[in-house]
């Protein structure tokens, strides 16, 4: 039985971050009922179209899951489980705020079936908080991912780097709170400025809301540094974890390029039926979401057939993010092609890739790079 992971997309927020990106709005607890129910008849429509599956990972995230309540979770859960088949060590992972998390919160979320939290904290720096535009202050988030650790069985510390004025000592400080707090994982994620942000308007007219890249490159060598002295391995370009088990299961179906249905607002999802991969994209607006539902069974407003080309290119983009690679035969099935075997051993002589048998990886100093390596890789293959 093939696996297959489901992604909801929770797209309220108490407040809206300055630099976010993502398919967000303004909370709206009046909408609450009827986008939970547009979420479990839409999960429906998806199981029709992809069978029976083993249901590797549920994911929450936004937007603010931790908005919804512990009885809304615990239904979407239950149905998930009785369209697919549970694996065994199935992941059921919570993105939560700061200011959403105490004792109780915790307590029923876990009652829920939630047993992995990814704690949003971005920095416990005060004055970097308030620059990033967070309603939570450094002790609330250290608070907050000490009450995790002591309830949830796996907890992720998600830190941002690479903010205006931040320096080296600064980061050092955050990775070090992070780790003592007892987290397994740690996200840290470079703070990208997008076109449409507030901090991407501000770029606009001159207001740089981000390190230059000679400074971000500096400030990733130290969390790479500090966190693998501290037995945090990098399995992922942003991504570090104490053991095995306390790596991301979900993200890992993404960047393995495995199979996963996105539901709510702007949710995306990739299912393979076939041999034939397609890409979807769920209607942005919560109310459109809601009315497609309704009106059609599901909540598509785009969705797509990849060619061999697309797929590979994404099977390639993703998979050398993560230490263990690429499968070079299964980049042949999906492309009809070989990578240029002369581009990956100029590339092994620069001490950017690594092969070993049938993979191909990414080396540390490769993943500083990843991004121009891909495209060369991807340009000098004909994909």
């Amino acid at each position: 039985m093939q696996d297959i992971a489901l992604y909801i997309h929770w797209p309220f927020c108490a407040r809206i971050c300055p630099y976010c990106d993502f398919n967000v709005y303004k909370n709206k607890p009046d909408t609450t009922d009827a986008l939970v129910d547009a979420i479990l008849a839409d999960m429906k429509y998806w199981r029709d179209l992809s069978g029976p599956r083993r249901l590797v990972s549920i994911h929450f995230g936004g937007g603010t899951p931790s908005l919804l309540t512990a009885g809304h979770l615990g239904r979407i859960i239950e149905q998930a489980g009785q369209y697919w088949s549970r694996d065994a060590s199935m992941e059921i992972g919570l993105e939560a705020n700061p200011k959403d998390i105490n004792t109780q919160s915790l307590k029923n979320w876990r009652a829920a079936g939630i047993e992995r939290l990814s704690v949003g904290v971005q920095s416990f720096d005060n004055s970097a908080l308030k620059f990033l535009g967070r309603d939570h202050d450094g002790q609330a988030a250290q608070n907050a991912l000490e009450m995790a650790t002591a309830i949830m069985p796996r907890v992720s510390a998600d830190l941002i780097y690479g903010w205006a004025g931040q320096n080296l000592d600064e980061l050092r400080e955050d990775l070090q709170i992070a780790m003592a707090s007892g987290a397994a994982h740690i996200s840290a994620y470079q703070l990208t400025i997008e076109p449409g942000t507030a901090f991407g308007r501000a770029g606009a007219r001159g207001i740089s809301k981000a390190v230059n890249s000679e400074h971000s490159a500096d400030l990733y060598e130290l969390a790479m540094g500090q966190l693998s002295r501290a037995d945090y391995e990098q399995y992922e370009v942003s991504n570090f974890a104490k053991t095995s088990a306390a790596r991301s299961r979900h993200n890992l179906v993404y960047w393995r390029g495995g199979d996963y249905i996105g539901v709510g607002p702007g949710a995306h999802g990739r299912l393979t039926v076939n041999g034939m991969r397609t890409a979807s994209i769920a209607a942005l607006k919560p109310k459109d979401y809601i009315d497609s539902v309704k009106s059609q069974g599901h909540g598509l407003a785009e969705r797509e057939t990849l060619s061999s080309q697309a797929w590979a290119e994404e099977y390639v983009l993703m998979g050398l993010r993560i230490t263990g690679g690429i499968n070079l035969s299964r980049y042949r099935e999906i492309s009809g092609q070989k990578l240029a075997p002369e581009t990956i051993a100029e590339f092994e002589k620069l001490g950017l890739l690594q092969t070993s048998e049938d993979r191909l990886s990414a080396t540390p100093k490769g993943r500083m790079v990843l991004d121009s390596l891909c495209n060369q890789l991807l340009q000098d293959g004909n994909c």
